[in-house]
């Protein structure tokens, strides 16, 4: 009797594991299909920390990127730009509310080119094909103009054309991505979800500097949102990065050769804090739609451990590197801005 009750015990164990591991394989995202995307056709755009992040991601892929949208964010290796500060002093000053001066742009051109010479980042002549557009609200008090003036002076001096800029700082807005959703935050204030409605998508003309001559949005969406499994691209522990993520893809691009955008949103933005509402109701889909364009929409989630980044913001500091004092967040070796390219790589892969 005690050995039946035994093996009756293990076979129960079993069925119970094997029944966890095909719920858990139920349950789980699919992986991110390949759609033969044309990679040749690849930009990125981001807010605040996404903006930061979208700044670096284009430097650090001058030459395989078309351009970028850097909504309230610094210059390239911001954090970096004061030796005599820490790293997350910086951050937290020099590239959001400089009493003094604000980053140096010109010394941040010339580390970027030495890191181009140590291969840590793309050579800076890629910059020059690029569109880009860049906007600071005149009510941001979170990441000031100040600040954001550096972003159009790096670029400047980094050999992006000055026709190939456009720097709105003339909207009364607060720290937020734009939109004309009415029931968004109001234009002129700072709050959560950092979505505000100012009569405008601002989505729409970002897509439209980096592109141009684009069809005007599309009032129906023909596609679908794929949730896939953003793990798979993760070979770090420290990256703050959610297990799953978005993308959105218009029906043309299921079987033609379509353009990539990718998008970030900002700290306190990410799914896992307001759902749907960045991936779904700020504007690039109904823009992609009718553009043959990918939206592509990593996902940041917030960590109260390690690494330390309790508001989900993406890193322009250094938190996902494991020696803080000599940090790679900026390099095509770091561990979000390479997840990133391995996501688009897949797009990029021939449909099976």
């Amino acid at each position: 009797m005690p050995i039946l009750f035994s093996v009756t015990l293990r076979g129960l164990f079993t069925m119970a594991v094997l029944a966890l591991l095909s719920e858990s394989a139920f349950s789980a995202p699919p992986a991110l299909p390949a759609l033969n995307a044309d990679l040749s056709q690849t930009s990125i755009s981001g807010l605040s920390s996404g903006g930061f992040m979208a700044a670096q991601f284009e430097v650090a892929f001058s030459n395989s990127l078309v351009g970028a949208g850097i909504v309230a964010g610094g210059p390239f290796y911001c954090s970096g730009a004061y030796s005599s500060n820490t790293y997350i002093m910086n951050a937290t000053t020099t590239c959001m509310r400089p009493i003094g001066p604000g980053p140096d742009a010109a010394k941040l051109v010339d580390i970027a080119k030495q890191f181009a010479k140590e291969g840590k980042i793309d050579d800076l002549s890629g910059l020059k094909k690029h569109k880009v557009y860049i906007f600071s609200g005149t009510k941001d008090n979170t990441v000031t103009t100040k600040v954001v003036d550096q972003t159009l002076r790096f670029l400047e001096l980094a050999g992006v054309p000055a026709e190939n800029i456009k720097y709105v700082k003339t909207k009364g807005s607060g720290h937020a991505l734009i939109t004309n959703n009415a029931n968004d935050v109001a234009c002129e204030i700072t709050a959560p979800p950092f979505i505000n409605d100012c009569d405008m998508y601002q989505a729409h003309d970002i897509l439209n500097q980096i592109y141009g001559n684009l069809n005007p949005p599309t009032d129906k969406l023909s596609g679908k949102f794929v949730a896939f499994n953003q793990r798979e691209f993760i070979d770090s522990d420290r990256t703050s990065m959610d297990d799953e993520a978005f993308a959105y893809v218009p029906a043309s691009c299921e079987t033609n050769r379509c353009k990539v955008h990718v998008a970030l949103h900002g700290c306190q933005q990410g799914v896992a804090v307001i759902g749907d509402r960045y991936y779904k109701t700020t504007g690039y889909n109904e823009m992609a739609d009718s553009n043959n364009i990918i939206v592509l929409y990593p996902q940041i989630k917030p960590s109260k451990s390690v690494p330390l980044n309790p508001r989900g913001c993406w890193d322009f500091w250094g938190y996902s590197s494991p020696d803080p004092a000599h940090p790679n967040f900026f390099s095509k070796d770091a561990p979000q801005i390479k997840a990133i390219d391995k996501m688009l790589k897949r797009l990029g892969q021939s449909r099976s």
